[in-house]
């Protein structure tokens, strides 16, 4: 197990990787790439702000290996080569600000639309969930070896561009979470049944991109511990593929938690009136934490300098993630390191993504 570190602000390595802290952007989904999935000059500018805000290691937003793959406009992509120039110059706009970058890599499978992805989308089952907007094609064999292949080659391209590390988001009902989830897996073959089974999937994607970008390159996991819904992913089962992981050698593992359909319980949970804080994903990472040598980062509603020091003295985590309190204040992390404040001013409502569908990504809160 990894030892806790009760510095938040003290320099680490991850994978060979420097860090100036343990502090990580998430994966936060801004809708400002263009139509083709280009990174656009308001990406830019927003990551060069955020690597200036003091970060330890900014996690992009979620960037589609695969077009049939794509849920949401305004998301980066990285299966083309006119997709490479952009996603360099946001590399290097991070480092010119003394930043790393990590680059999500994911599939959206059933939740994708065949308006943005040119076709019925893709999952492991054909299963009518409201998950899914429209009833999916089941993968076929043909199918799961052309999307492994999509993510080395999109992890190839982000190392290529500059990136520093390179995530896949098996997490939040995306293809990769859907294969490990029975909601969604009811697949007979050798990826569907146990855990073992619905986990092979996962891994052929973690040992084609080890493959591709070598085993020394930084390769994070965005886990859900829990999908939060009856017939999901359970912790235990989580736990399970969580040390198939950390055998296969993942740099660390973020645990997050739930869908868009597993009501109060999903990934980006609004904040009660007194907006005080929840860290409601603590019990899941604590928990993986306890079962693996590899970091684990904690996330979600987690927004001050107290409660992220105190999860890394009780040995809770290694890393400390946030999201919503970031859109709001993305200097957060210098203000609580000079002790300017002590915990952001975000109360987790979620109008800044409301505002995102419009194109305008910002906290909404005066």
């Amino acid at each position: 197990m990894t030892s806790p570190e009760t510095d938040l602000f003290t320099a680490t390595e991850l994978r060979g990787l420097t860090l100036r802290n343990r502090i990580f952007r998430s994966a936060t989904w801004e809708g400002l790439a263009d139509k083709r999935g280009c990174v656009t000059q308001r990406l830019v500018d927003l990551y060069r702000e955020l690597a200036e805000g003091g970060c330890g290691l900014l996690i992009s937003s979620f960037t589609n290996v695969l077009e049939d793959g794509s849920t949401i406009p305004g998301s980066m992509g990285l299966f083309h080569d006119r997709q490479n120039k952009g996603v360099g110059q946001l590399a290097e706009a991070v480092h010119q600000a003394n930043g790393k970058l990590c680059l999500q890599l994911v599939h959206g499978g059933g939740q994708a639309s065949s308006k943005l992805c040119g076709g019925q989308p893709l999952a492991p089952s054909a299963v009518e969930t409201k998950l899914f907007p429209e009833l999916p094609r089941e993968m076929t064999l043909e199918d799961i070896k052309r999307t492994v292949a999509a993510f080395a080659a999109a992890a190839q391209r982000a190392k290529q561009s500059g990136c520093d590390a390179v995530q896949l988001h098996a997490a939040h009902g995306y293809l990769l979470s859907q294969f490990l989830s029975p909601h969604t897996n009811r697949r007979q073959d050798q990826y569907g049944g146990d855990i073992k089974n619905r986990s092979r999937f996962l891994l052929e994607v973690v040992e084609a991109v080890q493959n591709a970008v070598g085993k020394g390159y930084p390769l994070l996991v965005k886990l859900n511990g829990c999908d939060n819904l009856a017939d999901g992913l359970t912790l235990e089962d989580a736990t399970k593929v969580a040390k198939l992981l950390d055998t296969a050698g993942i740099a660390a593992i973020e645990v997050s938690g739930g869908t868009p359909i597993s009501g109060d319980m999903n990934p980006v949970r609004m904040a009660h009136e007194s907006g005080d804080e929840m860290a409601y994903n603590v019990i899941l990472s604590r928990t993986i934490r306890q079962q693996v040598d590899c970091p684990i980062i904690a996330v979600g509603g987690i927004r001050s300098l107290h409660v992220m020091s105190g999860l890394l003295k009780t040995g809770q985590t290694d890393y400390i993630s946030l999201s919503r309190p970031l859109i709001r204040e993305p200097d957060l992390p210098n203000k609580l390191q000079s002790d300017a404040v002590e915990k952001s001013t975000c109360t987790s409502c979620n109008g800044c993504f409301k505002a995102a569908m419009k194109g305008e990504f910002r906290c909404v809160i005066p």
